[in-house]
């Protein structure tokens, strides 16, 4: 009787521990759920904000480095960030003097894709002017510093004559052309009358374009804007080019305050 006993007890005991195996993963289960809801939880808050840099003079192009920022890169990278479900609002950190009008417009329109979906607002470092405060002032919010530069609202056309030069240095240039224009932007001869009168026309066309979005956008007056002036950043605020005083931290934190809104 005592073998069957132990038998039984055994048996028993078996039992009990595959009655315990149910529960047991059970709760590693919750366990295993409730930490990745934490770890999500975590990434999430990490990931709520997306900054997205703008350094250097602006051009059309999938380029980025230290000098340049291209505007198919930073197109890419707001429209990543607006359709991205992590990501609460964006931050463009902007330090550029500027670019082409054509790359400010090509940002822009990618801008205004990713503003319809999630609140976009610029931090401006060192400087944003000419074409780069073309595109902050497409933004919901505009953040700068005390001293960062802004402004410079207008269109430029440089035309180089070293023509003066080339003769005395006994240069000269044979030049075959389909058109009288054709060659109107090389330095080795200066604009005829007509030629400066036309390139005035296409700089007027632009800039026209330029201060009349900036204006709209901003909703302030083109006279303090027209002589293509820097400013300050305290002056900026004053006169309706950036909403608020400070740095990249103050941005953030009024991004994700534009987002709760939302």
């Amino acid at each position: 009787m005592g073998f069957q006993e132990d038998h039984i007890q055994l048996i028993e005991r078996k039992r009990r521990r595959r009655g315990l195996y149910p529960l047991i993963a059970g709760f590693l289960i919750i366990v295993i759920i409730i930490g990745s809801i934490g770890v999500f939880s975590f990434y999430s808050r990490e990931r709520s904000i997306v900054i997205i840099p703008i350094s250097g003079e602006l051009y059309t192009g999938d380029v980025s480095d230290a000098g340049v920022s291209g505007s198919a890169q930073i197109g890419r990278e707001l429209i990543n960030a607006a359709d991205d479900g992590l990501v609460d609002a964006i931050v463009l950190r902007v330090n550029s003097p500027g670019g082409t009008p054509a790359a400010a417009q090509e940002i822009i329109q990618d801008l205004e894709y990713a503003r319809s979906k999630k609140p976009v607002v610029v931090s401006i470092g060192d400087m944003a002017t000419s074409a780069a405060y073309y595109v902050c002032a497409y933004a919901d919010r505009i953040y700068a510093n005390p001293d960062s530069i802004t402004g410079g609202i207008g269109t430029i056309w440089i035309f180089y004559d070293i023509s003066a030069w080339m003769q005395k240095e006994g240069y000269s240039v044979t030049i075959i052309k389909s058109g009288e224009s054709k060659d109107m932007t090389y330095p080795y001869r200066s604009l005829s009358s007509d030629e400066e009168s036309y390139a005035r026309e296409l700089v007027n066309r632009s800039f026209e374009r330029f201060i009349t979005d900036v204006t709209v956008q901003r909703n302030i007056s083109r006279s303090i804007l027209e002589d293509g002036r820097l400013i300050r950043g305290e002056e900026a605020m004053s006169v309706g080019l950036v909403d608020e005083m400070g740095n990249l931290q103050t941005a953030v934190a009024g991004a994700r305050k534009l987002a709760a809104e939302r």
